[in-house]
This record gives C-alpha cells, sequence and structure tokens, in this order.
C-alpha cells in the first residue's frame, strides 16, 4: 500500500529556483491563474521572486493595446500573471535591444520598445522571438521557496528558449513529461474537473 501511495505524492525535485529556470505547477493544482501553467523565472532574491506565466493567451491582442500596431497583423499577448495586469512585458531573443535583462538561453525581458517597435514594422518574424504579456507572477521573500517545498511547483528540466517556440497548447504537459517517471504518466491524466 505504501509504494502505490507514493506514486501519487508530489516530490520537489531540489533543484534551486534561479533566473532562467521553469516553474511546472503540480497536476493537481486547482487554481484560475497557475493550474497548468509554466512559469519562467525572471528573477529570484532575497527580495522576493518574479515571473512570467508562459501558456496562458488573453483574449486581446498587442494591436489593441499598442495604436502603432493597429493595423498590422495580430499578434497575441500572454497573461503573465495576476499582478500589474495593466503594464506590458515582453521576452525575446534579441540581444542588442538596449536596457534589456538578459535572462539567460538567449532571451532578454523589455528594454528599448521602440527598437521592439521598429523590429515589428520592419516585417521581422514576431512568433518565437517576442512574446508580449500583460502582468506578471509574483512572491514575496521566501513565499516561492515555500511553494516549492509543499511541492506546489517543480523545476523544469528545459531550456528556457524552447519556451519561445513551443504550442502552449502542449506546453504544461510536454514540461511536466520531461521530469520523466511518474511525472510523465501524470502529464497525460484529463483536467478534473471541478465539483462544485
Amino acid at each position: 500500500m505504501g509504494k502505490n501511495q507514493d506514486y501519487f505524492k508530489i516530490e520537489s525535485n531540489n533543484v534551486m529556483p534561479s533566473r532562467g529556470k521553469i516553474l511546472i505547477s503540480e497536476p493537481f493544482l486547482r487554481d484560475s491563474d497557475f493550474g497548468r501553467s509554466v512559469v519562467l523565472l525572471i528573477d529570484h532574491t532575497k527580495e522576493g521572486s518574479m515571473g512570467l506565466i508562459m501558456n496562458k493567451r488573453l483574449p486581446m491582442k498587442l494591436n489593441d493595446v499598442v495604436k502603432e500596431l493597429k493595423y498590422w497583423e495580430d499578434i497575441p499577448l500572454y497573461k503573465g500573471g495576476p499582478m500589474g495586469t495593466d503594464t506590458l512585458f515582453y521576452l525575446h531573443t534579441l540581444k542588442d535591444v538596449e536596457g534589456a535583462l538578459a535572462i539567460g538561453g538567449g532571451l532578454y525581458l523589455n528594454g528599448n520598445f521602440d527598437e521592439i517597435k521598429r523590429y515589428i514594422l520592419q516585417g521581422n518574424q514576431v512568433e518565437g522571438n517576442i512574446r508580449f504579456f500583460l502582468g506578471y507572477s509574483g512572491w514575496q521573500d521566501g513565499q516561492l521557496n515555500h511553494e516549492i517545498a509543499a511541492n506546489t511547483w517543480m523545476i523544469g528540466k528545459g531550456e528556457a528558449s524552447s519556451l519561445m517556440i513551443d504550442e502552449i497548447k502542449h506546453m504544461w504537459k510536454k514540461a511536466l513529461g520531461s521530469l520523466g517517471g511518474k511525472y510523465e504518466t501524470w502529464s497525460r491524466f484529463p483536467v478534473i474537473p471541478s465539483l462544485n
């Protein structure tokens, strides 16, 4: 009986969170923001942690928010998290953007927005190179470490750069499956409907 119970026990994989790491929500987390989410950790310090949910698309487009792009082809917007939902963040692979923060794995956050707009308006490919978010995910000092210890989150093994090209519909399943063993099996579980 003990062995079977262990199969359903979530165990932290003892990897320390840090900038550029991938957080994968545990399979049974029922939370409108973080259920079945994959979060790219932007920063993890003594003051707290910040991340962006990579696999939750919003029902609006960047073109609705940035007037210069109004008549451009539709560019998706993602829900970065429940905090600062009126703030635009952009993750990209453009290493020469002035003021951008290097996240690791060839990814950068923010920087000079005029350079980003110029890149788009010159007809360069956005998909796979830039992703736009409204809001972010934030944790106070020690809160994320506590949630990882409580096995709400597992640290992914994949490269952060793959999140820019992975299909969002299967991103959580792929990230969880990459942990192997029982997690690979869990990744195939259907979403359990809420009982309300």
